[in-house]
């Protein structure tokens, strides 16, 4: 039976982007092909190693204890409301949001001095409540923990019980994919290598975390295929050993086709799902290997079908892209933002279903 080359269209897109990208690629040729691929590597920025030079600030939540110094009776324990404002003696509410403790406490005394002569206050954090990072997945005590002041990747890790593990009497056995672990910041994905910190004892992967930070430790039991982009139902997939991109892209029910004004025959796939770049990621989050694929060569028989492997991300674009760097961030980017989005609404009581909208150019 005649065999096709896998990837032509892939030669033909690392002409447009040399010098974006570099390392080692693997090519297994068969009828169901595996696939050539090129590593791309984000290097972290130093100033995620170095803690945040700004003071601890109030907001919602936060708790304190406030006295009037030499008068003992005038002790309370104040919560900072919804609205940013405390209460605190014969005071009207006092809006301390964004405020730091210094600061609470120079609006106390000079309110208090509206009715008490030279008045000195004494100010206490009792507990956080404003500010967190989400710490979730296969660890021992996954949750959302308060962070009062500095706080790096590995205290947060430590705080959740540490990665998951099976115990047996001859053995242990790591339950968590740390090649696939991934820290979100305000939408955006971070490139930590969690094997390297937690193996390798690499202390320039140990970033300092930012509150609403998500880091997420998946499982190495999920063995699943991610179908993400301009496709009709984004979604994971549970892994067979016979799947391929094909068989992937007809579970998520296929590409986007634009049906002109509802027209009986929409026609061919348009911009809606750009077939000719559809990328294969695979491998290591922090380093992680692509290679782009041309659709239409293969439902047309002009190139073997790619077989896939768990924890592949499948990224169908709406146009095309000539710098492959860009394009890995954007699927990174895409993904994590999608698993953090359903395993935030997971922890907090939802579904959890990876449906939700993505990007796609």
């Amino acid at each position: 039976m005649k065999t096709f080359p896998c990837l032509i269209a892939f030669g033909c897109l690392l002409v447009l982007i040399c010098g974006c990208a570099s390392g080692p690629r693997f090519d297994a040729r068969s009828q169901v092909a595996m696939l050539s691929s090129t590593t791309v590597t984000n290097d972290l920025d130093p100033g995620l190693l170095r803690p945040a030079s700004d003071l601890f600030t109030l907001g919602p939540g936060d708790q304190l204890e406030i006295e009037i110094i030499g008068t003992p009776l005038s002790r309370q324990a104040v919560t900072v409301g919804p609205d940013g404002r405390i209460y605190f003696n014969l005071l009207p509410g006092l809006d301390v949001w964004g405020l730091t403790l210094t600061q609470t406490r120079g609006l106390l005394e000079r309110e208090l001095g509206k009715y008490i002569t030279a008045a000195s206050v004494s100010l206490t954090l009792q507990a956080v409540g404003s500010k967190h990072v989400w710490v979730l997945g296969r660890l021992n005590r996954p949750g959302i923990y308060p962070i009062a002041g500095p706080t790096t990747l590995l205290e947060s890790l430590a705080l959740a019980g540490g990665t998951a593990r099976t115990v047996s009497d001859v053995t242990t056995e790591e339950l968590a994919d740390l090649r696939h672990s991934f820290v979100v910041r305000q939408g955006n994905f971070v490139p930590v290598d969690f094997h390297r910190l937690l193996h390798e004892g690499d202390m320039s992967q140990n970033i300092y975390l930012q509150p609403d930070d998500f880091v997420y430790v998946p499982s190495t039991l999920a063995q699943e295929v991610f179908v993400l982009g301009s496709v009709r139902f984004p979604r994971a997939l549970p892994f067979s050993e016979r799947m391929t991109l094909v068989s992937a892209i007809a579970s998520a029910a296929g590409p986007q086709r634009y049906d002109w004004l509802s027209q009986s025959d929409p026609g061919p796939f348009t911009k809606d799902a750009y077939l000719s770049h559809i990328a294969i990621v695979r491998g290591s989050l922090a380093t992680p290997q692509i290679a782009v694929v041309n659709y239409n060569d293969i439902i047309h028989g002009r190139a073997s079908d790619v077989r896939l492997e768990p924890g592949d991300i499948v990224y169908v674009p709406n146009s095309p892209y000539t710098q492959l760097k860009r394009y890995v961030n954007l699927i990174l980017n895409t993904f994590v933002a999608t698993v953090a989005a359903n395993e935030g609404s997971r922890a907090g009581g939802g579904t959890g279903t990876l449906g939700v909208s993505v990007p796609v150019n």
